[in-house]
Formats: C-alpha cells, structure tokens, sequence
C-alpha cells in the first residue's frame, strides 16, 4: 500500500456516474409513479424484487466494501455514501450516480467507482431474464472529486 502517514486529513468527495442501457421490453418495467419527471418515485419490478431499491442499497454496500474487493485499496471510514439511479426513457439507459465522502488521508475516487460498477451489475443481474443479450453496463467515470493535495475538479461533460 502506498504510505499515506505524511497527508493531512482533510475532508474528501469523490463523485462517479455511469450507465446501464436496457432494451425496451426491460425499460417499459420501470413505474414513474404520478409523473416521468419524478425520478426518486420510479420503481422497476422483475420477479427478483424492486431493481432500482435493491441496485440503491447494493451500491451502497459495495462503497463500504471497496478496500476488501481492490488490492491495495486503504480502508477508509466513510462518513456519507449516496446512490442514486435516473432512468432515461430517450436511449432506455438509467443513469447510476455515486458519490462518498470520508475525513481522511486518501481520497474516495475508488469507492464512488465501486458503488456505481456494484448498483449497475445488481441491475444486469436482476434484468437478464428479459434483456441479457442486449444490456450494456458502462461510461462509468469519476465526475468530481474535493479535497486533498491535488485539489478540487470537475469533468466538463
């Protein structure tokens, strides 16, 4: 592991996104509730349960789980994880947002990586009896990121 003793703890954000492309049939599952634009109240059922709810909360603990998965990866002590999952009805996509935040002496990029790669694979998973031959899982990317020696950045997308 890369000795890190010599930084200084500092607050640091780490933001990802990417997306899983679904086919139709798959996509047409999704339930916007009252209103497309309302995407916090979009629930997509499969047999395996509610996939948006279950990709949310397996990001989640794949953030946590990140130093355990990727060798030499530092353990950190996260203060705040948030997964969120926008689903676009122009390409049948749903956006995968992730964002960790930790008070240390290395940054988060790998965690916010992790929970997007970890909520799109329990999609793929939860999806492939009806669109396994046709998702594509990918275009994930760190976005943003605060704090430490290297400074603050923003991608322009």
């Amino acid at each position: 592991m890369v000795d890190v003793s010599q930084k200084a703890v500092t607050l640091r954000t780490a933001t990802a996104k990417g997306k899983i492309y679904l086919n139709r049939t798959a996509f047409s599952m999704i339930d916007f509730g009252d209103s497309s634009s309302s995407a916090g109240t979009a629930t997509m059922k499969t047999k395996k349960g509610d996939v948006l709810s279950i990709a949310q909360l397996a990001g989640i603990m794949g953030v946590k789980q990140t130093s355990s998965l990727i060798p030499l990866c530092h353990p950190l002590s996260l203060s705040h994880v948030s997964v969120t999952l926008v689903p676009s009805e122009a390409d049948s996509s749903i956006e995968i947002t992730c964002t960790a935040t930790c008070r240390g002496m290395t940054g988060v990029e790998m965690e916010a990586l992790m929970g997007v790669s970890i909520a799109g694979l329990t999609i793929w998973d939860m999806c492939k009896a009806v669109a396994g031959e046709e998702m594509t899982l990918g275009d994930i990317r760190v976005v943003e990121k605060r704090g430490g020696r290297s400074g603050d950045w923003k991608r322009g997308e």
